[in-house]
């Protein structure tokens, strides 16, 4: 896809200025009776910061269910745009921040609210089903919303109910759904900037220098990397699958944000990033890192609590219509819990 990344406004701390920034971050949060919800691609310092001062570190669905569960009056949202959004949604009477919300997502940006109103009306009839990763005026035209967690469970839920889908916007996660159930489904078109530059040719080598190692991939990759994987799943599953699997080396295809969790859950394992393509404009072979998520740092988290910028809000209307789907979504998870 051909979507500018953002630039990069971060630098390289030194101890003394993480250790004060760190601090002082931590008092603010005590003080603006705020609590700190981090998206596990996050950077470590901002994953550390949020489960020491009692907030968490989860995917977009479970921060947003702590940020409305939590009596904190003030939610700071360290993930990218779409994720403040939800919050925001699910708790319209507290103040949403986030530390840079010029954090976007390369899958909103690929599928705009009127190319979606267009995409629904050209295939009248059809379920609209739309990934967790869309800004709030595509979920206030959809039906469902789903996570990676949930979204097998809730096409065949729908596919059994005889119901055809209108998928957006992550072609690669739509494909993996519609070859694990069956279902009738239309797919946009778009993928995720990290996800979709990993290399199948590249990770079979990466396979046969290590035999023993267990292949974790997120069903955002391609399908020819997924075929590889001995487990597919969300961040949350992927997690799981590091600590409770007896092997002790794992290659991972997802963000390599993901790599401070999976060590913490299991200690003395090792985790081997799965190998991307070269960017299609450097052409480097760098990290499997989103651009967006690393925009989230503790200099302009401390800058947003101090001066309350950053701030998030949804139009009354649009909220009332893409609460609709999420609470459909968060119902369904509850019953089958």
């Amino acid at each position: 896809m051909n979507i500018p990344r953002p630039q990069d406004t971060t630098r390289a701390l030194s101890p003394e200025e993480r250790a004060t920034l760190f601090a002082r971050a931590r008092s603010l949060l005590i003080e603006q009776d705020a609590v700190l919800v981090a998206h596990y691609y996050t950077d470590a310092d901002l994953q550390i910061l949020a489960e020491e001062t009692g907030g968490i570190v989860a995917d977009s669905l479970e921060m947003a269910r702590f940020g409305k569960q939590h009596d904190a009056r003030t939610i700071v949202v360290a993930g990218v745009r779409f994720m403040g959004e939800t919050a925001k949604i699910l708790s319209p009477e507290k103040h949403v921040l986030m530390p840079n919300l010029d954090a976007d997502c390369s899958l909103d940006l690929g599928c705009s609210v009127d190319d979606f109103s267009k995409f629904r009306d050209a295939h009248p009839g059809r379920t609209a089903v739309v990934y967790a990763n869309t800004g709030v005026g595509i979920k206030a035209k959809a039906d469902w919303v789903v996570t990676s967690g949930i979204a097998l469970a809730v096409i065949e839920h729908l596919r059994e109910r005889g119901e055809r889908i209108l998928w957006a916007p992550d072609r690669f996660l739509g494909s993996y759904v519609q070859r694990m159930t069956g279902a009738d489904m239309i797919l946009w078109q778009s993928a995720c900037v990290v996800h979709e530059r990993f290399d199948a040719d590249a990770l079979r080598a990466l396979i046969t220098d290590h035999p023993d190692a267990m292949v974790l991939v997120h069903p955002e990759s391609p399908p020819d990397v997924v075929e590889l994987a001995h487990v597919v799943g969300s961040t949350t599953a992927l997690i799981d699958a590091a600590e409770k699997m007896s092997a002790h080396t794992f290659i991972v295809a997802t963000d390599a944000g993901i790599f401070h969790k999976m060590r913490q859950a299991a200690p003395g394992k090792t985790f081997l990033a799965a190998p991307i393509a070269p960017h299609p404009i450097t052409g480097k072979g760098d990290e499997a890192r989103c651009p967006w998520m690393g925009l989230n740092d503790l200099g302009n988290l401390v800058s947003v609590l101090e001066t309350g910028r950053n701030e998030i809000h949804v139009e009354e209307e649009i909220r009332r219509r893409a609460v609709v789907p999420l609470d459909r979504l968060l119902a369904f998870s509850a019953s089958r819990k």
